[in-house]
């Protein structure tokens, strides 16, 4: 056993500085030396092992473990742990947490007619159960690592919780004899106000923190690297390996790329990656957001999901083969689940009513359910070369849930594969301009509809987890009627 600082070098809290805008804003880069400017940190071990956490709460290089579990939202919930009592109680059982916590929305309404939980059954606990191989350290917040939770009662695992969820999906594409690896394109806004700025200014007028496009532009991202490299080192620190960053085509629009791995780990990463982006930009005094689309001014924000089979007995590539397209049939039947579920499973990749603003023609955010060969007017995109062969998904936006978004992906490449369905020939040309595709949905309501409607859906999932799904789905419509927006009021104050 190693002693953790064996395992990850010096300490963090000696290596790792945030930065601020008084202390390396884009002018101090002008005019600070090269030798002075934070260097990479070494390569760390990416996750702790329970021996490693031990010795780093021995040490006092530990005192807080973030136990945590994703809610519906995809966003973090649980406690923050003393780290000596983790390690003496809590895990070898857990935590308990109360159940209504994935039967809220996004801002911790209790919400009616779910059955999972409700005020008749009296919104009672559920087990937060550790998955030690997700423990890893958190850089950016001093002497705390995170371990992220399944949810458990006393009839097993809870079906609804979003990471059980994927897991299901994943365990019918083992019986098929097939892994599921993911990869993962993240867009977010960068804004020179601090979350707490923007929210006195009513989340209206804020300041880009770029004044041009700056897709692939790399002066302009120099300008915004003081906080984007703490992101991506801040990440690979914590065991989030990053492909790279790079200027999107909006205004301090940033993508930053995580490596592909298996889909649960890739979730996980992703929940980390988007919560850890906000920390460690609050933390920065600047503001992020990962809103599908903040303003109708500029391009919307993407999670494009890059999905792959493997055949698990000896973890191959399952894309490659003779069949039309150079694809095997399996994978050619898998992308055919994919185009044939799309609609119906669209809640799931867009899950707000400001989703849908997202899917504007030319804006390169797709309409068309549609497959091509790395055709980016279409909502599926084969791209790669034999065992790279991959399918990207641009349907989903940047506020997706990572794990019911993975989960809907893998739900309708199986639908394919178990109904044998027949890949049709790829789109050629503006899939903008075809009136011969499907469109995607062009709001929530048709979204709750089709997933209402959805026999793969609730046959993938179960009867519980879809009509969960459902309900959430109509009270975040419910909620938005609730709301007079500024739109309504400068439209019909005075002119009705």
């Amino acid at each position: 056993g190693r002693t953790l600082d064996e395992a990850t070098g010096p300490t963090w809290a000696g290596r790792f500085r945030l930065p601020s805008r008084k202390t390396v804003s884009s002018a101090a880069l002008e005019r600070t030396p090269m030798a002075s400017l934070p260097r990479p940190a070494p390569a760390i071990r990416p996750h702790l092992s329970v021996d490693e956490l031990r010795d780093g709460v021995d040490r006092g290089t530990i005192d807080t473990v973030l136990v945590v579990f994703p809610d519906l939202a995809g966003s973090w919930k649980g406690k923050r742990m003393s780290g000596k009592f983790f390690v003496d109680d809590t895990l070898g059982h857990g935590i308990e947490a109360c159940n209504y916590l994935i039967a809220t929305d996004v801002e911790m309404n209790i919400l009616p007619d779910y059955r999972f939980a409700n005020w008749q059954a009296g919104y009672g606990d559920m087990r937060c159960v550790p998955d030690l191989h997700t423990m890893r350290l958190i850089p950016w917040l001093e002497k705390t690592a995170l371990v992220i939770c399944d949810l458990e009662d006393d009839n097993g695992p809870i079906e609804v919780s979003p990471r059980q969820i994927l897991k299901r999906q994943l365990e019918r594409a083992a019986k098929l004899g097939y892994t599921v690896k993911m990869g993962a394109e993240l867009e977010f806004f960068l804004f020179k106000e601090s979350f707490e700025e923007a929210a006195t200014k009513g989340y209206a007028n804020l300041t880009p923190d770029s004044n041009t496009i700056q897709d692939y532009h790399i002066l302009q991202t120099t300008k915004d690297e003081h906080i984007i490299r703490a992101i991506r080192n801040g990440m690979e620190a914590a065991g989030v390996p990053i492909e790279c960053s790079k200027g999107e085509a909006g205004f301090a629009q940033h993508e930053i790329n995580l490596r592909y791995t298996s889909a649960l780990e890739m979730a996980d990463r992703l929940a980390i990656y988007k919560n850890g982006a906000k920390e460690i930009a609050a933390l920065s005094g600047r503001a992020i957001t990962f809103m599908a689309k903040y303003t109708m001014a500029d391009v919307g924000s993407s999670c494009h999901i890059h999905t792959s089979l493997w055949h698990q007995d000896h973890d191959t590539p399952a894309a490659p083969g003779d069949g039309p397209h150079h694809l095997s049939g399996h994978f050619a039947s898998y992308l055919a689940g994919m185009i044939a579920t799309a609609r119906e499973m669209s809640w799931m990749f867009a899950p707000t009513v400001n989703s849908y603003k997202r899917y504007q023609p030319g804006s390169w955010a797709p309409t068309a359910v549609a497959w091509g060969r790395d055709n980016r007017t279409c909502g599926l995109r084969l791209v790669g070369h034999g065992g790279g062969t991959r399918v990207e998904s641009r349907i989903p936006g940047a506020d997706a849930n990572p794990y019911l978004a993975f989960a809907a992906v893998i739900a309708g490449g199986l639908h394919g594969i178990e109904q044998g369905l027949t890949l049709e020939d790829p789109f050629v040309g503006n899939a903008y301009e075809s009136k011969e595709v499907p469109r995607i949905p062009w709001n929530i309501v048709e979204a709750i509809e089709l997933l209402e409607q959805s026999g793969v859906a609730k046959s993938a999932f179960g009867d519980d987890v879809h009509y969960h799904l459902v309900t959430t789905a109509r009270h975040e419509w419910m909620q938005f009627n609730k709301a007079v927006t500024d739109w309504e009021l400068r439209r019909n104050f005075e002119r009705w």
